[in-house]
């Protein structure tokens, strides 16, 4: 299996020493299958990996977008099909499987080791891919109007980000989408 730790101080842009610098915060841009870029807050994730097809363990009668659970550095890690959760297309039914799912572990609570693992939840997101970082004011993420959000992300959206150079970006929650979360 191949891993690849998550720096949270990694940015492809390197000329970002301005004034405006200190309002920033850094979001992951990914994407999800049809043309769907998406942000994650960087503070909400603590690393990206890829796993092999047929590591995942399903688990039965659970919603169609818990895909199973996998053995994450000797713990369980429950893993989730984010394009399902959020009314895209399933993963299993993207046109272009790869040998591997890409996987954004988002986490809640603190990985300090004086808070109790019972406060702390970590699930694993397969996405189509994982772009880069991107640096957004959080004041500059606007509210959607409620006619143009499908009801399947509503729940997990922190809104729209226009950035300078590019399309409009969906901003998402990722405590919302820890909260989904069945308790087995």
């Amino acid at each position: 299996m191949v891993q690849h730790e998550f720096s949270p101080t990694y940015s492809a842009t390197t000329s970002l020493e301005t004034p405006e610098r200190h309002q920033l915060e850094q979001f992951l841009r990914f994407q999800l299958v049809p043309d769907t870029t998406l942000l994650l807050s960087v503070s909400q994730l603590t690393e990206v990996i890829t796993i092999p097809l047929g590591q995942i363990v399903p688990i039965p009668q659970m919603p169609p977008w818990v895909m199973g659970v996998y053995n994450w550095r000797g713990e369980i890690l429950w893993m989730i099909d984010l394009g399902a959760l959020l009314g895209l297309t399933p993963w299993h039914q993207q046109p272009q499987i790869t040998p591997i799912y890409r996987t954004i572990i988002l986490h809640a609570g603190t990985s300090s080791p004086k808070v109790p693992k019972a406060h702390r939840q970590q699930i694993g997101a397969v996405v189509s891919a994982v772009d880069d970082i991107e640096w957004c004011n959080p004041n500059e993420v606007q509210s959607p109007p409620e006619s143009s959000v499908n009801s399947s992300l509503a729940p997990f959206l922190r809104g729209y980000w226009l950035p300078p150079r590019g399309d409009m970006l969906v901003v998402l929650d990722g405590e919302a989408i820890l909260a989904a979360m069945p308790q087995p």
